[in-house]
């Protein structure tokens, strides 16, 4: 089977030197990367740079082998477009259809998926001809990330920071498996995820903890940002970089997660609890390290810690909470009594949310890798199975289902 094939739009702006990284991403993923920066992007990466990472030549203007129409070529042939960094003035001509540079008549002749990485000072992403642009290009069903926040060029700080390399490389890879995978289904609507897995502290420097990477939390934050969702991400002890979209509250224990996650729900449209929560906690956390002194260690005794997702559902039966849409994480394992799918049927008519997503999970399976298999259960009955791949596929299919509960 062929590499799929990428043409990658680099627009000039200095966030220019970040679109190598990903370039090599994609590379290294096994793509066929087209590599079609503007003229402007030259002055800050040059040509034999953007060559050598991809492995093929640099188209740079529609003059450059005419006889093969390298404008329509480009397009007819790639399976995913992404432009990265895109600056305000690629956005502007490509949302009124300009075709002055080979990227720009690349893009009107595409057929395949558009993704576009903002990158640019925020009074220049806030402005209202920047705003409007945006929006039609998504209403042609184009994706367009929101920018990140942080420093920007010079001494200036604000939304306008090109997501990392990182996450723009799976979400285009999520695109690459499935082109209709980021409809603007969630548009404004008021996401909180959790991520992550607690740690609860025999002293000051032990705990009990998990293996939980907080990858398909993250991932699902990012996907539903990138369908239209304003996301807040409670994460416990992740070492990620957040999503550019989303807004970050760090955590550690299970009561810090639940006191967070109870806040921001008040006002969420959907809370999709994705951490992994520790079931119990230490009685006592010592005030100074327990020392090995030679003789057997004491035992330790153990409390519950409260079910968060439990409580969220109740606090809604009780009119407390407007959130229509409450999502659980069940990491499960068989065993004489039940498979992981039984057990995760069992739970979800006990703990009573909306949808309930049901990992079998071991030491070499989920935590910490960039693949999952799932099936996702709703409490109507509806059950989907998720074969193992990209976890951002995943994400993608929770989104849906979650998308399928909103009122309309």
């Amino acid at each position: 089977m062929p590499a799929p094939s990428v043409v990658l739009g680099v627009a000039g702006g200095i966030a220019a030197y970040k679109a190598a990284d990903l370039l090599r991403k994609l590379a290294e993923a096994g793509h066929d990367v087209t590599v079609v920066p503007t003229r402007s992007a030259l002055k800050f990466v040059g040509e034999p740079t953007w060559a050598a990472l991809s492995h093929n030549p640099v188209a740079t203007d529609v003059w450059t082998d005419v006889h093969e129409v390298p404008h329509v070529a480009l397009g007819r042939r790639a399976e995913l477009v992404v432009v990265a960094p895109a600056t305000a003035d690629l956005l502007a001509k490509a949302a009124h259809g300009l075709a002055d540079d080979l990227l720009t008549n690349t893009l009107l002749t595409a057929r395949c998926p558009l993704l576009f990485a903002p990158a640019m000072h925020t009074e220049m992403w806030e402005h209202p001809a920047t705003v409007a642009n945006v929006a039609a290009l998504r209403g042609r069903g184009a994706i367009v990330l929101e920018p990140g926040y942080g420093r920007l060029t010079g001494t200036d700080t604000g939304r306008g920071r090109l997501p990392e390399p990182a996450e723009i490389a799976r979400l285009a890879e999520l695109l690459l498996a499935r082109p209709d995978a980021l409809p603007q289904d969630l548009a404004g609507v008021r996401l909180v995820v959790t991520a992550g897995g607690t740690r609860e502290p025999l002293d000051p420097v032990r705990f009990l903890g998990n293996r939980s990477s907080g990858r398909q939390g993250f991932d699902l934050a990012s996907v539903a940002a990138a369908r239209g969702a304003r996301v807040s991400l409670i994460a416990a002890n992740v070492e990620l970089t957040p999503p550019a979209a989303a807004d970050l509250v760090p955590v550690s224990t299970a009561e810090q997660l639940r006191e967070a996650t109870l806040a921001a729900a008040k006002d969420a449209d959907v809370v999709v609890m994705a951490a992994a929560v520790a079931d119990f906690r230490p009685a006592v956390a010592g005030a100074s390290k327990i020392k090995k002194t030679g003789a057997a260690p004491g035992p330790v005794e153990l409390l519950g810690n409260p079910d968060i997702l439990a409580e969220l559902v109740a606090v809604r039966a009780a009119g407390e909470l407007a959130a229509p849409v409450i999502v659980g994480f069940a990491a499960e394992t068989g065993d004489d009594q039940a498979d992981a799918l039984g057990h995760g049927r069992a739970k979800l008519a006990r703990k009573g949310c909306d949808l309930l997503v049901v990992n079998e999970v071991s030491a070499t399976k989920v935590f910490g890798r960039p693949d999952n298999a799932a099936v996702i259960l709703g409490r109507t009955g509806f059950e989907r199975e998720i074969p193992l791949g990209p976890k951002t596929v995943l994400a993608a299919a929770v989104c849906d289902a979650v998308a399928s509960l909103l009122p309309r």
